[in-house]
């Protein structure tokens, strides 16, 4: 996509490049557009497609009047699907009903990639790669969903339901998942957020303890048995998404603090009460020192001057 925007700024750079010998690298400047919820888009109720493109549009030309120069768009919330697929169904976030197809027709991510594009915006498709539901209730599911037809893959877990991270089909599906939009659409990233192994719940474990006993690989921790899962689910999709398109990069935006100095020397010097290697089991460090991902974009809520977690930090 940078390709189709450098030429209409061809002239200004041949120009800047005579009173600059090193140019300034370009900047990702990036806003989210959530739609899990409703959070962003479309706005709740409202299921007309004609309304939901306007929406969009409008939210671009607001983006591209602040300078924005990379959408990052939810396309994956609930294992579903705001897009064409034949893998997941299509959102009720955006159709009102899960598995029904937008009224009038049409594919909210090629619509926004044509109009992002347009305004030499990278598009950033956002994938959560566990979450199924919202809540504990699974009537909302279609027929089709992989719920349905291979409940063996899922666990419940602080009434939501998940993928097992640690089954070899979990990694198997997410990866064809990946594989299909990279490979259909003109994506420039693909983008996962903080959303790995849930947050922790006091008192309750994650339970997957039936599946660390019967597929182990070798490891006697389970956290660090956990750590791994996620560490070959994050390998494998860099491997699927630059075997497809070497140029599409994977990111992460994580929760914010990587571990605490208290509980590692390379750590920040924090006291955040979650942190992303224990609680989430997502080594963001090794992610980056072994190159699995080409970008990373803490999600860092607090203020400065913050006590536990200082914005300045």
């Amino acid at each position: 996509m940078m390709k189709r925007c450098v030429g209409l700024f061809l002239g200004m750079l041949m120009s800047m490049s005579l009173l600059y010998a090193h140019p300034p690298k370009r900047e990702m400047r990036g806003a989210w557009i959530a739609t899990v919820a409703n959070i962003d888009w479309p706005q709740k109720d409202v299921f007309d497609a004609s309304e939901q493109q306007r929406q969009l549009i409008a939210i671009l030309d607001t983006l591209m009047k602040n300078k924005i120069n990379a959408v990052v768009f939810q396309v994956r919330p609930t294992a579903d699907a705001l897009y064409y697929s034949e893998l997941e169904p299509w959102s009720h976030w955006i159709t009102g009903v899960q598995g029904q197809s937008p009224n009038p027709y049409y594919d909210p991510l090629a619509f926004l990639i044509e109009e992002a594009h347009a305004r030499c915006i990278d598009v950033h498709v956002w994938l959560n790669p566990y979450r199924v539901t919202n809540k504990m209730d699974t009537s909302i599911l279609s027929r089709n969903h992989i719920f349905r037809h291979r409940p063996e893959l899922f666990v419940e877990y602080g009434d939501k339901w998940y993928f097992d991270p640690g089954l070899d089909a979990t990694r198997a599906f997410l990866n064809k998942v990946v594989a299909d939009v990279v490979t259909r659409y003109d994506v420039d990233a693909i983008h996962f957020d903080d959303y790995f192994y849930p947050y922790k719940i006091k008192g309750k474990d994650f339970p997957d303890a039936n599946t660390f006993k019967k597929y182990p690989r070798g490891f006697t921790d389970k956290e660090a048995w956990r750590r791994n899962n996620v560490d070959l689910v994050i390998a494998e999709l860099q491997h699927t998404i630059k075997s497809i398109k070497p140029w599409v990069e994977f990111g992460i935006s994580p929760f914010g603090v990587w571990r605490n100095k208290s509980n590692d020397p390379r750590g920040s010097d924090t006291q955040a009460g979650a942190q992303n290697y224990d609680d989430l089991y997502a080594d963001i460090l090794k992610w980056l020192e072994e190159g699995t991902i080409d970008y990373v974009a803490p999600q860092l809520y607090w203020e400065i001057g913050k006590k536990v977690a200082d914005y300045e930090v």
